[in-house]
């Protein structure tokens, strides 16, 4: 690299709008294919679940639960859940039989300002919805066993006859994939039940990571809790960054969620000869990056793709904070990364010890909005300009730069 070369303004998804850094002119922008947004993405998703549910007519009487994404998931709510809606009541289900529930695994609830923000206000006054919470163990029930451990499930899904799960699918730094088998566990799982899916051990293994299902034991665990409790239908889309829907995919687990996956390889997944000296990620922008816990997400992408070593650069807004509860506790008390690979096993745990693994291998910046403090005490260098940051740090650890803009969205894979 010309030290006299003009660097280039790169747009790093933070927050809503984003934030435009210099880098170097020949650092490598890691994104997925930009593929377009369906023209008629609502009468795409009617179809797709409309000839999903034509054979299953003419469906069970009794309530139908729609289960859909919290707001910490970038997926297009308000396309995707009245569409699913419209195809149901094309079905013949009427409006009284339906139940909107919303998958939180161990995230907080949502107000009820944010649930409006989240699906619109037609739909929250239409149906309601029953924002799940994985502490309440009398609003879950035991549907069988899994490694000899109980899987416990939301009532209020268990109790309807007919289920349609939603989700988008994108790589998982453990559990391979995102959309799927996710939206019922841990999505609708007791605490109990996600602390089982997560464990340390399955988190340890090489295989609970990027783009891996067979022998991933995060996903494993997940598929076989699930078949315990199977929805009836699944309706998975993929999103571009702006986050419009790419495509659409409506039919029975697994193989619905096996096809996003597949698509999502073909367009997410690059191929690198090498690693980074210092790899500027994000944490793909709101909602995905509110806060410290799930930025731990982008960081993850980064230490795909930094050599042992390096320097991770992340950019996540952080709204929310930390947010208090265990992860904040289990921070606070770690004083070395090996401190968070060991955190006993407890809620948010498994995020302690990805975070632990990844400060183990580089050392890791962070711009955001949290105070330099809180920064200092997750073990993460405060960023406050990024593009200063990268000149300071070609010095001392390398000029290979590489960049992903759009984070977790992408996934670098380094050649053997």
């Amino acid at each position: 690299m010309s030290s006299g070369s003009p660097w280039r303004p790169v747009r790093i998804a933070y927050g809503r709008d984003g934030v435009l850094v210099d880098l170097p002119p020949d650092a490598t922008v890691l994104a997925p294919v930009e593929l377009p947004g369906l023209v008629a993405a609502h009468a795409d998703v009617v179809a797709a679940v409309e000839a999903a549910l034509a054979p299953l007519l003419p469906l069970p009487d009794g309530p139908v639960a729609v289960v859909f994404p919290d707001l910490t998931r970038p997926f297009p709510h308000r396309v995707v859940l009245p569409a699913v809606l419209e195809a149901l009541a094309r079905a013949g289900v009427a409006d009284e039989r339906l139940r909107l529930l919303c998958a939180t695994g161990t995230h907080r609830q949502a107000t009820d300002a944010e649930m409006r923000d989240l699906v619109g206000d037609d739909l929250v006054d239409r149906f309601g919805v029953h924002d799940h919470d994985a502490t309440d163990t009398a609003a879950h029930a035991e549907v069988g066993t899994v490694d000899d451990v109980p899987v416990l499930i939301d009532r209020a899904y268990l109790d309807c006859p007919t289920r349609v799960v939603t989700g988008f699918v994108e790589p998982h730094f453990f559990a391979g994939y995102s959309g799927g088998p996710k939206a019922v566990c841990p999505g609708l799982a007791a605490t109990s039940t996600v602390l089982e899916a997560h464990s340390p051990a399955r988190i340890a293994d090489p295989a609970a990571t990027w783009t891996v299902l067979d022998g991933n034991p995060v996903h494993e665990f997940v598929r076989a809790a699930v078949e315990l409790a199977p929805p009836t239908l699944s309706v998975d889309v993929t999103i571009n960054a702006a986050r419009e829907v790419t495509a659409v995919f409506a039919g029975p687990l697994p193989t619905t969620h096996r096809e996003a996956c597949a698509f999502v390889q073909r367009t997410s997944v690059i191929e690198l000869d090498e690693p980074f000296d210092v790899v500027v990620t994000s944490n793909a922008g709101s909602p995905l990056d509110r806060n410290l816990y799930q930025a731990v997400k982008g960081m993850s992408a980064a230490d795909r793709v930094v050599r042992e070593g390096g320097l991770i650069i992340c950019a996540a807004q952080c709204g929310d904070g930390v947010p208090d509860g265990e992860f904040a506790e289990l921070l606070a008390a770690a004083r070395t990364p090996r401190d968070l690979i060991d955190s006993p096993s407890a809620q948010d745990q498994w995020q302690a010890q990805v975070l632990g693994r990844i400060l183990a291998r580089a050392a890791v910046g962070l711009h955001s909005t949290l105070p330099d403090d809180v920064v200092v005490g997750a073990q993460l260098v405060p960023v406050a300009d990024i593009s200063a940051a990268v000149r300071a740090a070609l010095p001392r650890y390398g000029i290979r730069v590489g960049v992903l803009p759009e984070g977790p969205l992408t996934v670098g894979v380094v050649r053997d």
